[in-house]
C-alpha cells in the first residue's frame, strides 16, 4: 500500500472583504494525483507560486482539500480524528528553522516532541541521542540553538522530527534561507535518512542540484503537476524547464549547450563525472 496518496487533490484560497464577502478565489493546487511508496526519495519542483508548498501542507494535515482526497498511511486527512496520527506519521520541516526551534539547549529542543507524545524519559534520551547522531549534531547537544549556523539549526529541526519516529519527513524548502554550505549539510542529512534509515523523504525545493539523487521528481506549475519522472527524465527536457521558469543543474546545462554545438553527448547529464565520461566517449 502507498504511504502517501492524493486523488484529484484541489485546494482553493478564498479571499474575503472586511464583511466576510467573497472577493476572489485562487486555485493553488489543481487536480493533483500522487502515489508515493515507502522508502522513496521524492522531489517536488516549481517556481514561486506554483503550488508546491500548499501541496506540502496537505501531506501533514495542515490544510485540507477543497476537493479530492489525501491519504497518509491509509488515513484520510479530512477526518479530523486522524490528524494527530497523521502528524506523527509525516513530520514537517519548514523554511525557517527558527520557527521550529523552541528549546534553550539543543537536546531539550529535540526531546520536546517525544515528551509531548508521552514517551518515557529513558526512551526520550535514547531518541535524542539517536536523532542527533543521525544528522551529525550530537557534539552540539549542550549548545544553545541561537549560536548555531543556519544549516546546523535546520539539522536540529530535522533531528526534532526524527525523534518522533515518523515514517516520512516532508521538507518544505528547508534550504531556502541557507548559504551553499548550509544547503549541502541539510541535503546530505536528508539523503542519509533515506539511504541508511530507509525513511521516506519528500523534498520541496527550487534548487535543481538538490534533486539529482531523488527516485522521482514532480514538477508543478499553476497548481498542476506538469512533468514527472526520474531526475534524468526531467533534466533531459532543458527547454521545457526553461519555459516553466526553472533552471537546471549547471553541469546539465553545459552538457546541453555542448550537444547543441555538435558533440555526441546524451541528454540528462546529472554530474560532472557523467559529463567527463561522455566527453571521453565522444572523442
Amino acid at each position: 500500500m502507498s504511504l502517501i496518496k492524493t486523488d484529484n487533490l484541489t485546494f482553493e484560497y478564498i479571499r474575503r472583504d472586511d464583511e466576510g464577502n467573497v472577493e476572489g478565489i485562487t486555485r493553488a493546487v489543481d487536480d493533483v494525483n500522487l502515489d508515493i511508496e515507502r522508502g522513496q526519495f521524492i522531489a517536488i519542483l516549481g517556481h514561486n507560486g506554483s503550488g508546491k508548498s500548499t501541496l506540502a501542507k496537505h501531506l501533514n494535515a495542515i490544510l485540507y482539500p477543497t476537493e479530492g482526497t489525501v491519504w497518509i498511511d491509509g488515513m484520510k486527512t479530512s477526518d479530523e480524528a486522524n490528524t494527530w496520527n497523521i502528524r506523527q506519521t509525516a513530520g514537517m520541516v519548514f523554511q525557517n528553522p527558527d520557527n521550529q526551534i523552541i528549546g534553550q539547549v539543543v537536546e531539550e529542543d529535540v526531546g520536546f516532541g517525544p515528551e509531548n507524545l508521552g514517551v518515557p524519559t529513558k526512551e526520550i534520551l535514547e531518541r535524542v541521542e539517536e536523532s542527533l547522531k543521525t544528522v551529525g549534531m550530537w557534539e552540539y547537544r549542550k549548545h544553545s540553538p541561537n549560536k548555531l549556523s543556519g544549516g546546523q539549526k535546520q539539522r536540529v529541526s530535522i533531528a526534532g522530527v526524527i525523534a518522533m519516529h515518523p515514517k516520512c519527513i516532508v521538507m518544505d524548502e528547508p534550504t531556502a534561507m541557507l548559504d551553499p554550505s548550509g544547503r549541502y549539510e541539510v541535503i546530505r542529512a536528508a539523503r542519509a535518512l533515506n539511504d541508511v534509515e530507509k525513511m521516506t523523504i519528500i523534498l520541496i525545493t527550487h534548487y535543481m542540484e538538490e534533486v539529482i539523487y531523488a527516485d522521482k521528481v514532480f514538477v508543478m506549475d499553476s497548481g498542476r503537476v506538469v512533468m514527472h519522472g526520474s531526475p534524468r527524465d526531467i533534466f533531459s527536457q532543458v527547454d521545457a524547464l526553461r519555459e516553466l521558469r526553472l533552471d537546471v543543474p549547471q553541469v546539465t546545462l553545459l552538457a546541453h549547450e555542448l550537444k547543441k554545438k555538435g558533440l555526441d553527448i546524451p541528454d540528462g547529464i546529472l554530474t560532472i563525472d557523467e559529463l567527463v565520461n561522455a566527453l571521453k566517449r565522444s572523442r
